[in-house]
């Protein structure tokens, strides 16, 4: 009876929204799709500004759907960024704000329910194929947070050193392939691997709705692609645009797949990355300030796609900032379920998908970073707040409509909102904590004793 009236609801919900022929028709349990790359900047793409890097099948998906100009990812790094979308929280409301390193005794918390668990409930097939980076101990692995499947790598690709056993691929709970010493695993093969994996579970599981998370290994350093992708890229460092021009492919591969099993108006894909390029490396982070691992706008805007033909207006821009983090809340009402058992921090952005046009109510976003909030957003006024971590030593506020490479200080023009804003940040560190010290919000994470690195499995 609760599920019908869940489902009446939204019903009712996609008719006021006006679009009937598009979301109410595919409104019962389409099947979602998270392409998420790994270190693409926001000037990556040829429709985000690129120059460089030739990603037309990217570019079609946005004439297709709907492009945003000012998306979040959850954090400038791998871990608490995959963190936030997987839990629809703030990483440090979940003691994720760290990158984890192989056979770490930390990894994210087994009590946690997560969006695959939450979309289980409604008899959704889940896979990851890609890059996991939330635990290499059994006990935290995919497979143990309501992914059916997983075939992937369990952390980053550089994540080899003299203290850890060669980079393994995972399928399941067991390696598939590992290399044979050091620096022999061929990366290059692993875009192709996923997409052809993606592909073949979607076939199995087209019957049933789904959710494909797609998490690239790619284009995180170092980068490796297939020589074909080569020729396809002005970059000045070949390996990183090749790797770019391959995702678009690999983007291309899945919305044909579901075009031509005529999927395509029952599934929403959506295309982010996990935070901002790194330039040292080859990633353009266009006209924002900063790169991965910084919390000025370079290093966690990222660009955002969304497709779902018939529902999406095709050709559309969304200027309202959202974030990964609204996706747990998003694809959980798509789906008729929720998990209201503890608190979260997105909202759901359907209506930003399907009404990209309407003017909404400024929300705030927090910049956690490393256990620190360093920065908060509320509509186009973003303020960097003080402290030795942050590198700052003075209140700044940028007006990021007009000054979106942060340049200008505009703090004195508005004192009103300035403390307005320093309000909000001293409530969420009372909530949140800062640095070691929790507070009574966090989920904290458990530890565990003796972890042990990933081994190859005798068959």
């Amino acid at each position: 009876m609760r599920r019908s009236i869940t489902l009446l609801l939204m019903g009712l919900f996609f008719s006021a929204v006006g679009m009937g022929q598009g979301v109410g028709k595919n409104a019962d349990r389409p099947n979602i799709i998270v392409i998420f790359c790994d270190d693409l900047g926001y000037g990556d793409l040829s429709s985000y500004g690129s120059s460089w890097n030739q990603t037309p099948e990217i570019d079609q998906m946005a004439v297709e759907g709907v492009r945003f100009t000012d998306f979040y990812a959850g954090a400038p790094f791998c871990t608490p960024s995959r963190a936030g979308l997987l839990t629809g929280s703030y990483p440090r409301r979940v003691n994720m704000d760290h990158v984890l390193f192989p056979s770490s005794n930390r990894g994210i918390n087994p009590a946690e329910v997560l969006l695959p668990e939450v979309l289980k409930k409604a008899d959704y097939a889940t896979a990851i194929i890609g890059k996991w980076h939330l635990g290499d101990q059994a006990v935290f692995l995919p497979t143990r947070h309501g992914f059916d499947y997983w075939y992937g790598l369990p952390y980053s690709n550089n994540m080899e050193n003299g203290k850890q056993p060669p980079l393994p691929l995972m399928r399941n709970e067991e390696v598939a392939e590992q290399e044979a010493e050091r620096g022999t695993f061929d990366q290059s093969t692993l875009t192709k691997k996923y997409t052809d994996e993606a592909i073949s579970w979607m076939e199995d599981h087209k019957k049933q709705p789904f959710f494909l998370y797609l998490a690239h290994t790619m284009p995180h350093n170092p980068v490796a692609a297939r020589k074909e992708f080569f020729s396809k890229t002005n970059n000045p460092q070949k390996g990183f645009g090749a790797c770019v021009a391959e995702i678009s492919w690999s983007t291309g591969k899945i919305l044909d797949y579901l075009k031509a099993n005529n999927l395509d108006q029952n599934t929403l894909v959506v295309f982010t990355s996990d935070n901002g390029g790194q330039p040292r490396w080859g990633a353009s982070n266009g006209i924002l300030k900063g790169r991965k691992g910084q919390v000025a706008e370079g290093g966690i805007r990222v660009p955002f796609i969304a497709w779902w033909p018939g529902t999406i207006k095709p050709g559309t821009t969304c200027h309202a900032p959202a974030s990964v983090i609204d996706f747990y809340e998003t694809f959980s009402a798509l789906a008729g379920v929720q998990d209201s058992s503890v608190k979260r921090d997105g909202k759901d952005i359907l209506d930003y998908l399907v009404h990209p046009e309407r003017t909404r109510e400024a929300r705030p976003f927090y910049y956690w970073h490393g256990g620190h909030l360093r920065a908060i957003r509320y509509g186009n006024w973003k303020i960097m707040l003080t402290g030795s971590f942050t590198q700052a030593t003075e209140i700044i506020l940028y007006d990021l409509h007009t000054d979106p490479g942060e340049q200008i200080n505009v703090a004195e023009e508005h004192p009103g909102l300035v403390a307005r804003l320093l309000a909000w940040a001293e409530r969420e560190k009372k909530a949140l904590g800062e640095k070691k010290n929790y507070g009574p919000e966090v989920r904290r994470t458990i530890l565990v004793d003796n972890p042990k690195p990933l081994l190859k499995q005798s068959k």
